[in-house]
């Protein structure tokens, strides 16, 4: 089975004080003429002169009913897709309560103290939204995932150490591959519902249509 993912608000091991306070990964199964078939539908509807579509083509407002066909029902998507999301903020506490017990003072503070004290990468939430893509799918999975310079070779054999049924991780160019297009469509359009949720703004109508594909615990679990 090969599965198809990109992220979106991933900045490394800084989890506060960045661009983006929330993750999120996702990951579809679709083959390449489908998922060509949905980018080309996309287009067709929201006729941007872009290059390359992103999430924020959906997201517009104009083309709110674009956005309600491609997570409903009847889209694309529909039992082919998961993302994953992470309040990064949540997750840094989480790791702080787990080192020293409590959370006293600025997470800032932390956040600096546990990138120095553990290996390189340990608190970037990318490796282990890897690791449960492959527990969400059965089977042997194969992920050809957007580039990324934190996976790196060494990165992906370890990754493969912890979950013997990753049979392979590829890196390709989201901008040649459709597949990896799509999943980017969705964890940018569920990255932006879920920081406006945050902050004070939900949609309740969009949250509605993203549920079925959101795993593991979120911030719209909690």
């Amino acid at each position: 089975m090969e599965i198809a993912c990109d992220e979106s608000g991933s900045e490394g091991e800084k989890l506060v004080g960045g661009v983006t306070a929330v993750f999120a990964h996702a990951g579809v199964r679709m083959s390449w003429d489908e998922a060509a078939s949905c980018v080309e539908s996309l287009r067709e509807m929201i006729k941007s002169p872009a290059v390359e579509y992103k999430a924020n083509h959906l997201l517009r407002a104009k083309n709110r009913w674009v956005l309600l066909w491609f997570l409903g029902p009847s889209g694309p998507l529909a039992g082919r897709a998961r993302v994953q999301l992470v309040d990064k903020r949540r997750f840094l506490a989480s790791r702080v309560r787990a080192e020293f017990g409590a959370v006293s003072g600025p997470l800032e503070h932390y956040n600096d103290l546990l990138r120095a004290r553990g290996p390189r990468g340990t608190l970037d939430p990318l490796f282990p939204a890897i690791l449960r893509a492959v527990g969400q799918w059965a089977g042997p999975v194969s992920i050809v995932h957007d580039q990324q310079l934190s996976l790196t070779d060494g990165r992906i054999r370890q990754l493969k150490k912890l979950a013997p049924r990753l049979e392979s991780l590829t890196l390709v160019d989201s901008q040649y591959d459709a597949r990896v297009q799509v999943a980017d469509f969705l964890a940018g359009i569920a990255r932006r519902v879920a920081e406006e949720e945050l902050n004070g703004r939900p949609d309740r109508e969009v949250i509605e249509l993203l549920m079925p594909f959101v795993v593991g615990p979120t911030m719209w679990h909690a």
